[in-house]
């Protein structure tokens, strides 16, 4: 590991930023030293800003990787490299938000009762009936399953934070079955040999049984997270409580849920049909108001 590197690493755990951004960040700065064949904090600005175009026309890379990508090098050239300004000239907008599309708790249960291996299907029954992260489902041991309480410790979740999720009836029962079969002792679902499965095993596990299910919409494990924000919402529970479950650090990521919930969509009703032609009242006056 090059002193650099270690420099980085430091500064990122220094800044508490979360595993998974620390590797995206330490891949982002790789790019750049291997797309040149030269230390990073030697190149010009003129280079990183030939680097971008090359990413941008080249590679067809997208606003959200390339905001993404400005990001890790904006850290690295402000807080390892000291040299800020040669990023000053680069900006490029966000990924814009679009609404997440839901699923019919048919389509889920379909999806999820898909995959013939039972490990499979956990994977994907913990995704939804605790509204995890794919990162967090991979993330799981034995030890965070509280079954006296009925709640998932979710552990260094995104932002590094801890909170805790429902545990469902449904899921424990299986749960029971899995341990006794496959006697997990660390990692919840480990690869056969022993370590964390990967995301990519994870994501095609989600899409295929999505396809074998006939399920057209929802691409994205991610989908599976946002049916249990809005399938709680549409129960009736409260957005409070729905934050507190995601752990979401604001109310404002969880409120974009109102806006793909039918039941809460359904209960406004259109100006067009509040104003009533036919109930006419009287003013003062005696004309019809």
């Amino acid at each position: 590991m090059t002193p650099l590197r270690q420099k980085m690493i430091k500064a990122m755990e220094l800044k508490n930023l979360a595993i998974n951004t620390q590797k995206g960040y330490l891949g982002v700065v790789r790019g750049l030293a291997n797309f040149y064949n030269l230390s990073p904090d030697k190149m010009t600005a003129e280079q990183i800003e030939d680097y971008f175009l090359y990413l941008k026309k080249e590679r067809a890379y997208k606003d959200g990787s390339l905001s993404k990508t400005v990001n890790g090098l904006r850290f690295f050239y402000r807080y390892v490299a000291g040299r800020e300004e040669r990023m000053d000239g680069i900006t490029f907008k966000k990924k814009k938000k679009t609404l997440p599309v839901i699923l019919s708790a048919e389509e889920v249960w379909r999806i999820i009762h898909t995959p013939g291996k039972l490990q499979r299907r956990l994977m994907l029954m913990a995704a939804y009936s605790a509204g995890l992260r794919a990162s967090e489902v991979l993330s799981l041991k034995v030890k965070n399953i509280d079954s006296k309480r009925m709640l998932i410790r979710v552990e260094r979740g995104k932002g590094g934070k801890d909170r805790y999720t429902l545990l469902s009836d449904r899921f424990l029962s299986q749960l029971r079955e899995y341990y006794h079969i496959f006697k997990p002792t660390d990692i919840l679902f480990p690869s056969q040999k022993g370590t964390r499965i990967s995301y990519e095993t994870l994501r095609q596990t989600y899409e295929k049984a999505r396809a074998k299910a006939g399920v057209k919409r929802g691409e994205g494990i991610h989908t599976l997270r946002h049916c249990f924000a809005t399938h709680l919402l549409e129960a009736g529970y409260d957005l409070r409580r729905i934050q507190m479950l995601l752990g979401h650090s604001s109310l404002s990521a969880t409120v974009i849920y109102l806006h793909v919930s039918k039941k809460s969509l359904a209960s406004i009703k259109s100006p067009f049909d509040i104003y009533d032609p036919h109930d006419r009242k009287e003013n003062d006056d005696g004309q019809a108001s």
